[in-house]
């Protein structure tokens, strides 16, 4: 139904918008519908990092409403995303509306500038292909760090940080990820073993009133 009637709604709206809907079923090709330019997605593009966060919420999951991002093509867009469910709630897709502002940013920029107030719009990876948005996750994690000189215990909270952001939610990330750490799929799959075993080992403890550190059963005492 959404596929129907985005591209109506998009020329009503006018040349400036975009609609994008996701199915996050298929995260490497998760776009099922296009009407509008503004970002030159396509049918079968990949989602962009929004949609990996989404993905790492679960059903959790809320909607992104009127943020600013930077397309590939330098248009500046003003982006909502709204999350779709299931008759369960059950989260499954997004509708991506999207209204290139840069004509309007760049009146906004020069007065911001003379009073100092500009933000540079944080630029967003809309792509075709699910491992430039892998490679953009990677490079905010990274911050410059060469990955093949990184010790264990870095590797570790790098592929914690992936793993925060939906990363691995990807089919074939693995391999991808592995590579670009400069280790072998084993050592990579360990890594996100290790971290997400920590992670269930830190929920299930707590601290009492004397400050001794209790494990919390699934029993309720």
């Amino acid at each position: 139904m959404l596929a129907e009637i985005i591209g109506p709604l998009t020329q009503s709206l006018g040349a400036n918008y975009e609609m994008v809907l996701h199915d996050y079923r298929i995260p490497d090709r998760s776009v099922v519908a296009v009407a509008g330019k503004v970002t030159e997605r396509r049918i079968g593009s990949a989602m962009s990092e929004i949609g990996l966060s989404i993905l790492a919420e679960g059903d959790k999951a809320q909607d992104r409403l009127n943020y600013l991002a930077k397309a590939p093509n330098g248009r500046v867009v003003n982006s909502s995303t709204i999350v779709l469910r299931d008759e369960r709630q059950t989260v499954f897709g997004a509708l991506c509306i999207n209204m290139d502002v840069t004509a309007i940013r760049h009146a906004a920029a020069i007065l911001d500038a003379l009073s100092g107030n500009y933000v540079e719009p944080k630029p967003t990876t809309f792509t075709n292909d699910i491992r430039d948005v892998i490679d953009a996750a990677l490079r905010e994690v990274l911050r410059g760090r060469a990955a093949a000189l990184l010790s264990r215990q870095e590797r570790l909270e790098v592929v914690r940080a992936l793993d925060a952001r939906g990363v691995f939610n990807v089919k074939r990330a693995m391999g991808h990820v592995a590579d670009a750490l400069s280790v072998s799929r084993a050592t990579a799959y360990w890594c996100l073993q290790t971290v997400r075993s920590e992670a269930a080992n830190s929920k299930s403890v707590a601290a009492a009133p004397d400050g001794r550190v209790i494990r919390i059963s699934g029993r309720s005492r």
